[in-house]
């Protein structure tokens, strides 16, 4: 069987389609369908590659869920022509839109890999080119004659992770993203060292069903010490608000004080989902483990138990659009689905 793939870039926008004009030195988009000009070390991989683009290329800080549905739109529309996906996106909400890709593309059975770069591609110290040739090569990674990976990943300096498991750490170092809880799929080294046994298992019989209808009205509350009772009340008390991401202390703790434990079972009866994650960057929630976070399980508080902040937001769009009964929501979050969570 051939090692060669049919492989499509998707570019979004961001720094890694960027050259800098020498002259003046001005960031400026180049046209990607002259991508192989700019990237001849791509013509090595032996694949054959395709390039579409955005209408108009975005800055990351603009994405939302009309254009994580565009992406997903592209991979339907193109799914059976290609054996995988790399989606050139900016790096500030990559994680989000990985997360997101992860949950609307349902029994996914081809690479969908999203990369960037801190540097544009024209920089003579960038990091998009080995992200770029990378990131193009494990969308193309075969054995057996069947493709590697069949899941939603995020590619950054040497190291592919889970989508849905990867956050940016850093806005200056090469290596911006990580993954906290759960170990890289792919490490580049002189040789691409493939963690078998970490990768999602997919039913390739199973037909791509894409999720197109994300709901939005949710939000991110960060508890901090001294947040008070009128800013919370006001907050949970807008009225066409379906979802809240609770980012609480350490394993799921927070004020066990009367007023936002009422506050907290009075948004949940009137209809909204509340999600406790942890602020720590790495661990999970772990309700009950403390007296701090006894009262919120007992008042329906779904766990978020090792979510990342962007698989926790963009899973809560995705099972409101479900409509689902609150007991039913509650078990699916609390759940893996995509391999999300622990």
């Amino acid at each position: 069987m051939s090692k060669k793939s049919n492989v499509l870039l998707i570019y979004t926008g961001g720094t890694i389609g960027m050259i800098k004009d020498f002259e003046t030195g001005a960031l400026k988009a180049f046209n990607f369908d002259d991508l192989l000009k700019h990237v001849p070390e791509l013509k090595l991989l032996e694949h054959k590659i395709d390039t579409i683009s955005f209408e108009k290329p975005m800055d990351s800080s603009n994405m939302n869920p009309t254009h994580f549905t565009l992406i997903a739109e592209i991979i339907e529309e193109n799914y059976k022509k290609y054996d995988g996906f790399v989606v050139l996106h900016g790096s500030d909400t990559m994680a989000y839109s990985a997360s997101a890709l992860s949950f609307m593309l349902e029994n996914l059975s081809k690479p969908v890999i999203l990369t960037g770069s801190q540097l544009p591609i024209g920089d003579l110290r960038t990091d998009a080119k080995e992200n770029l040739i990378t990131a193009t090569q494990l969308a193309g990674l075969k054995r057996n004659g069947e493709m590697v990976i069949k899941e939603v990943g995020l590619y950054f300096e040497y190291k592919l992770y889970r989508g849905n498991r990867s956050s940016k750490v850093n806005s200056e170092h090469f290596r911006a993203f990580e993954s906290p809880n759960y170990p890289p799929l792919v490490i580049s080294g002189i040789n691409l060292k493939v963690n078998y046994p970490l990768l999602k298992k997919t039913n390739t019989k199973k037909e791509l069903i894409v999720h197109k209808n994300l709901i939005d009205d949710i939000l991110i509350l960060k508890l901090f010490p001294g947040i008070n009772e009128q800013v919370i009340k006001q907050v949970l008390a807008i009225k066409t608000l379906k979802g809240v991401i609770l980012e609480t202390y350490g394993t799921g703790n927070a004020s066990n004080e009367d007023w936002f434990i009422n506050i907290l079972e009075e948004t949940i009866k009137r209809g909204v989902h509340i999600v406790n994650i942890t602020q720590c960057s790495g661990g999970g929630v772990s309700m009950g483990k403390y007296e701090t976070s006894t009262r919120l399980k007992k008042i329906g508080v779904i766990s978020g138990k090792d979510l990342t902040t962007e698989a926790a937001t963009t899973k809560m769009m995705y099972l409101l659009s479900q409509n689902l009964l609150p007991k039913v929501f509650k078990t699916i979050f609390e759940t893996s689905l995509r391999g999300e969570m622990e």
